[in-house]
């Protein structure tokens, strides 16, 4: 074989890899970007007891939602063009359940980057940014659950309009979607897959965060790892883009026990990406298990291990600039069971 038959053979792998030169050379560069001191100070207004436990649709939940889109715009990130304004309105009544308490309207709130080559393509990155409340006079503060979540989509947001203003942004578009009524039944994730802003046919995967700031019992001596569940029941191409960006980039130990089909938490059913995972939508759940803080008081900014919580938000960035840069969507080749 000839050395110039080789070299092109050898520029043709590369260009052939799910990655291209470009992405490779940035990736890191932004991925960065995401600290461990911008969660944190993110995370004590969100969870403070300023927001009074961030129940749905009360006034410490809207208040959160305002600071939300207050970095946002900080950051020079507007809501989609298609959209009316950054809110899509959740009514009470679609979130109305039997023997539950009546809710009042509540939100969602949408962020959006526009892709460069495939705009009509949408990931979607969500994070519920409601709570429980307050229960006889105490501030239930959700900074885990999912005050950690919400943040990291905040910091993803920014690193992508960072390399979007450095003339790197993606190549397909990414909305950020906060939503709402989580904690009384996936009802803002519900309400938006009913009542898409774009076709669920152009939404090629949701990566879903909720709790990622703290680690639970069964990690106590070491808190380098992320439970991951869902990445293969629709896509093997998800999954796998998940553990090489991971391996390239990361390094957090990916744990899969709770993806286990007999599992007897069946946390797949129990946060807002099963609602897109529903539609044939390939997702992610990002998951830290959970403690004893969980939906209790105790669940505070103090508590989360802000280093563990960049890290894991960087593998959700990483793995989004993955999707959203490669030649080609992650294929549907498997039922979601």
């Amino acid at each position: 074989m000839n050395k110039l038959l080789l070299l092109s053979l050898s520029c043709l792998a590369i260009s052939c890899g799910s990655t291209n030169t470009k992405n490779k050379d940035y990736v890191s560069k932004y991925m960065n970007t995401i600290t461990a001191d911008d969660l944190k100070t993110h995370l004590y207004i969100v969870a403070s007891d300023e927001m009074q436990g961030r129940n749905t649709g009360e006034e410490g939940q809207k208040k959160a939602g305002k600071y939300l889109i207050s970095q946002y715009k900080a950051n020079d990130i507007s809501y989609p063009k298609a959209a009316e304004g950054w809110y899509q309105t959740v009514p009470s009544e679609f979130m109305r359940r039997p023997f539950s308490p009546k809710l009042n309207d509540s939100e969602n709130i949408w962020a959006f980057i526009e892709g460069t080559e495939k705009p009509e393509e949408i990931l979607i990155i969500s994070a519920h940014y409601d709570h429980v409340g307050m229960k006889n006079g105490e501030i239930y503060n959700g900074a885990d659950d999912d005050g950690s979540g919400t943040v990291a989509l905040l910091e993803i947001a920014q690193a992508f309009m960072k390399a979007k203003k450095d003339g790197h942004g993606p190549k397909r578009s990414i909305l950020f979607l906060h939503v709402t009524g989580e904690e009384h039944g996936l009802h803002g994730s519900r309400y938006y897959s009913e009542h898409p802003l774009f076709p669920v046919a152009n939404t090629i995967t949701d990566l879903n965060i909720d709790m990622i700031g703290r680690r639970d019992d069964d990690h106590k001596d070491d808190g380098n790892y992320v439970y991951v569940i869902g990445s293969d029941r629709l896509s093997t191409d998800l999954h796998n883009i998940n553990e090489e960006a991971n391996k390239k980039y990361v390094n957090l130990q990916l744990d899969y026990r709770y993806n286990e089909r007999n599992d007897p938490n069946q946390f797949y059913y129990r946060s807002d990406h099963y609602n897109f995972a529903k539609k044939g939508i390939p997702i992610i759940f990002y998951f830290n298990g959970v403690h004893a803080d969980y939906h209790q008081p105790t669940d505070t900014p103090d508590k989360i291990e802000y280093d563990l919580l960049a890290k894991r938000a960087q593998l959700a960035f990483v793995t989004a600039w993955e999707l959203a840069n490669r030649d080609e969507r992650p294929v549907v080749d498997k039922d979601g069971k």
